[in-house]
Order: structure tokens, then sequence, then C-alpha cells
């Protein structure tokens, strides 16, 4: 991982009031990475007004929606107020609440591959495993020591984005020794994983089972989509999918190279999760429907149909199977 840049610390120090964005439905990333950002921005006395244009339909996040703005308020003065929107580096990607953003300063903390030339505020890490453990380097940076209730935000953040670890390959030392720092703080690794995994309903099983029945194969195999209706979603309840659980299944099985799950979000809307096991760069397939997210996991919001949705999406991979 970099080391945390002197512009960051600098924007922070120069300013007295931060909005604090996410992108537009949140993970356990970017919740986690807001709240002990705001967390440590009043502990320097500070303020700090975390927002998010939601929806918060997964279920381990549903509980913290209560600490979240959909809208800007306003602030005396804006010559020493700015932004930092973590998770993502676009502010095309924070969805309704930028709409309520004042015209202020703004800086990224990001580990995403889809960003052009960086500001001078900006905090730029593709190396980074969460953007949960770049906040961490950044408090450490700054001669903070995170409080117990940080550093849980901040493992649930990091344990989310690693699939509680099982992403990191042989370079993940560095993040094993952040995560037993965040835990040396106060952070349980049990309690987190009952928060991301346990607590589910039997509707959110039976929906599994019914998005993993309609599995269908592309390319002898090494693709498999699914989807998700509006009319499910009201049959078992709009929190009931459990993508991550959803995804691991899908990529195991044999030959399986990637897959995607389409959700319908409305009549003519869609949102698509992709998963890719190691060759294939999801990231630049979302980038052409104006998405964005990791090489391995990425994602994208589009209009038309499920059907629509699935036929543009499934001849956007033939160049990546079907070449040579």
């Amino acid at each position: 991982m970099k080391r945390v840049p002197q512009g960051i610390i600098d924007f922070i120090e120069h300013h007295d009031c931060f909005y604090v964005l996410g992108h537009r439905e949140p993970d356990g990333d970017c919740i986690g990475s807001q709240l002990a950002l705001a967390s440590f921005l009043r502990s320097l006395g500070k303020r700090a007004h975390i927002l998010s244009s939601g929806p918060f339909t997964r279920s381990e996040i549903i509980h913290f929606e209560g600490k979240f703005k959909y809208s800007a308020p306003p602030e005396r003065d804006f010559e020493r107020t700015a932004a930092i929107v973590l998770d993502c580096s676009s502010m095309a990607r924070i969805g309704a609440v930028g709409e309520t953003m004042p015209d202020v300063p703004v800086a990224f903390i990001d580990h995403h591959g889809e960003s052009g030339e960086p500001g001078p505020a900006d905090y730029l890490d593709h190396s980074a495993p969460a953007v949960t453990a770049m906040v961490f380097l950044l408090m450490e940076a700054m001669g903070h020591s995170p409080t117990k209730e940080e550093a849980e935000l901040l493992f649930f953040g990091l344990a989310t984005d690693t699939g509680f670890f099982r992403h990191l390959d042989e370079r993940g030392g560095e993040t094993f020794e952040i995560a037993a720092r965040m835990v040396d703080l106060g952070a349980s690794p049990k309690t987190t994983f009952m928060a991301i995994n346990g607590g589910k309903s039997l509707n959110s099983r039976k929906m599994l089972a019914e998005i993993l029945s309609r599995i269908l194969p592309y390319y002898e195999g090494k693709l498999l989509v699914s989807y998700v209706t509006v009319e499910d979603q009201q049959r078992y309840g709009m929190s009931s999918r459990d993508s991550d659980l959803l995804y691991q299944l899908m990529m195991s099985v044999q030959g399986c190279e990637v897959c995607f799950v389409v959700k319908q979000e409305a009549e003519n809307q869609c949102t698509v999760g992709f998963r890719s096991r190691e060759k294939v760069n999801v990231a630049k397939i979302a980038a052409q429907f104006g998405g964005g997210g990791h090489k391995l996991a990425s994602g994208l919001s589009m209009q038309g149909s499920v059907e629509e949705v699935l036929a543009a999406l499934i001849a956007a991979f033939k160049p990546v199977f079907e070449q040579g």
C-alpha cells in the first residue's frame, strides 16, 4: 500500500467542516469508512455531515441508515467547508445527494482503478484492499489512535471488501497487519463475522434459491448469469438478497470465470454486480456502461428491462471469451 499523501492531511487541517460522502448503494466498506472518518474529524474539533443517497438494502448495513442524511445541510462558512468522498473517485457515482451539494472543494479517498489524474488532495491507492484500510492509515499518519468504535467500523469495512480476507493472495500480509492493529484496538472478528453473515431471514434463503435456480451458463460455462426482479423483492423483502453468498456460490461452479447478477430496480432500470475469478477485468466491462469498481468486483446501473440488460451484457463478454 502507498504512503498517505501529505495533500489529504493538509486538506483536512485546512478546513473546519466536512461533508462526508460515499457512493450510492453503499456497502460495508463505504459505510464503515464514512462513519469512522466522520468520528475522527469530530475528534479533531471539526464538524462533519455524513451523507448518502442509499438505498440501505443490505441486511448488514440497514441499522446504520439513521446515521446518514439524504441531503446536504447548509453551512455557515463555506470558505472553511469541504467534502471528502469515500470509496469512489467520481461525483457521478454519488447519486441524488450530490444534487444538494454546495460548491466546495472536494477530495477523494478511493482504492478503485477508475479514476483519472488525481487532484492535489486526493488519496488514491489501487493496491489497498479497502478504503477502511486507507482511512485507518490516514488516522495513524495524523497521530490518531482509533477508538474501539472506530476500529470496529474500520474492521467491518475491511472484512466486507476482502470477503473476510478470502480475496487476499500472497501479497496480503500488510492487510493482515492492519487488521491485527484494528483487533488490538477492540474490533472483534467473531462479532464482525456474525454482523456480516448472521441474522439472515428465512426469506433471504428462499430468494437465494430462486436466483440460483435461474443461473444460465454462457461461453462454455465461463460466464454464469442470473437476475432478481422487483416482484421477487416484493415477495421476499427488499433486503433479502444475500449478495456475498450468492456470488460465492456462483463462482464456486467448476469452469466459471465470471458471473453477474442483474437486479431490477424499476420497470426499465437495473443494477448489476460482477465478480471475476482472476483473468477477466470486469471493471472494463462495467465501464462500457457507465459503471466501475475493481478488476475482480464491479457494478453498474443502466436503463432497460431485465431481458435487455442481460442481452447487452452477455454480448459485451463475447470479445473476452471468444477472442482468437
